[in-house]
């Protein structure tokens, strides 16, 4: 049976484009940040000279697009919607009000708990378990971040004397799908973490050639055959600086 997986040919023009429902914004810094804690949004947003300067409009209601200076350098921030599907339509149209580079970063199921203990994890590909990808590149199992994006958030992560691993993530579509079994074979084949965006956010940057890191903290352990949630529930607020402080000088570095 075919599917939609299976095509090759994604070349081809859309009937409307990001460009069709978001304007350019004047001015718009070129780095753009963005997680899926609103805990880590809301602390950074309500501190002093941090301004709103747009919104994401969808159903769901409207995200906040805001605005620090970092070193002097300005830098758009916002939450990112979980899962590829919101999480790549919020990227596209911050890429349409003016953004260049992009840094992303969020809490992922650890699947491998000896290997991450504690690091933070830079993911050199994805398991491409979900669909978005795939209408944006042709089919693979796999797909690979960019070199430069790597070596880029290895340096910052040295420069500020953090740990990292580097390894493979599974980007899956449905959470409480996660089975045993699948885990198994995911962990068999090197995946490190299990997330729900990254394979997709690597296709569309491939696309819309916009340089992009992302970097994952491990949350919930799937590491054995009972589930620890662990700091799942605060939402990366225990860290909560340290994370926005790497994305931040990520951003310079791109």
């Amino acid at each position: 049976m075919y599917t939609i997986f299976q095509r090759t040919e994604i070349a081809e023009p859309t009937l409307f484009s990001p460009t069709d429902t978001r304007k350019r914004i004047e001015n718009f810094p070129e780095i753009c940040i963005s997680t899926f804690s609103d805990n880590i949004i809301q602390k950074f947003s309500s501190l002093d000279h941090v301004e709103k300067i747009a919104e994401l409009y969808s159903a769901n209601g409207t995200l906040p697009v805001y605005q620090i200076n970092y070193k002097n350098t300005a830098i758009a921030f916002y939450r990112s919607m979980v899962g590829a599907p919101a999480c790549v339509s919020c990227f596209e149209e911050i890429i349409a009000m003016g953004a260049k580079k992009f840094v992303l970063f969020g809490s992922c199921g650890v699947l491998d708990d000896n290997k991450v203990d504690g690091n933070i994890i830079i993911p050199v590909s994805a398991v491409r378990d979900e669909g978005t990808s795939y209408h944006y590149i042709a089919p693979s199992v796999e797909i690979k971040a960019e070199e430069h994006s790597v070596r880029t958030l290895e340096n910052v992560l040295a420069d500020c004397g953090y740990s990292y691993i580097k390894g493979k993530t599974w980007t899956s579509d449905a959470i409480y799908r996660e089975t045993l079994s699948a885990i198994q074979e995911r962990r068999e084949d090197g995946c490190l973490a299990v997330e729900m965006e990254c394979a997709s956010m690597l296709a569309v940057s491939k696309y819309r050639e916009i340089p992009f890191v992302q970097f994952l903290y491990g949350a919930d352990n799937l590491s054995s055959d009972t589930w620890d949630i662990r700091d799942l529930s605060s939402y990366g607020l225990t860290d909560a600086e340290k994370y926005m402080v790497l994305a931040f000088e990520c951003g310079l570095a791109l």
